[in-house]
């Protein structure tokens, strides 16, 4: 075991930091989607008619097993700046539209039941770009 100063320890902690901080929008839709592959056949929760809400009031949707709390219990998103599992953290931290929040977490995308392996293909689509399939469904 190698012995070192205090000050040096903590630099690599500041190191660490900046490097989550660095994910790109595509990474953390990634990481987001790997976590929730991890359990395909999790049930979850959508966010009920997130449609029929005001900006600000839409912004502070949350619940309990949503997609989103996967997200924040993942130490390296939070790490990468995830701050809270509303819909409003989501849209900040993922860089997502309105549009794009609505097709992976609203209820009325999933029909019965959602689950996790569901949602990780919706993220995948929404991380790549221009992709057509994505595009139809707003």
């Amino acid at each position: 075991m190698k012995h070192q100063p205090i000050h040096e320890i903590d630099a690599l902690g500041d190191i660490a930091q900046v490097q989550g901080a660095t994910l790109s929008r595509r990474e953390r839709l990634q990481r987001w989607a790997d976590l929730l592959s991890r359990n395909p056949d999790r049930q979850l929760k959508p966010l009920s008619r997130v449609e029929f809400y005001a900006e600000r009031e839409r912004a502070l949707l949350r619940g309990e097993n949503t997609p989103i709390s996967v997200a924040l219990a993942d130490p390296v998103l939070r790490e990468a700046g995830l701050q809270g599992d509303t819909l409003g953290d989501a849209q900040k931290f993922f860089e997502l539209s309105a549009a794009e929040a609505h097709y992976l977490l609203c209820d009325c995308h999933f029909p019965g039941q959602m689950d996790a392996e569901g949602v990780a293909h919706r993220i995948r689509k929404v991380a790549t770009p221009n992709s057509a399939s994505f595009r139809h469904w707003i």
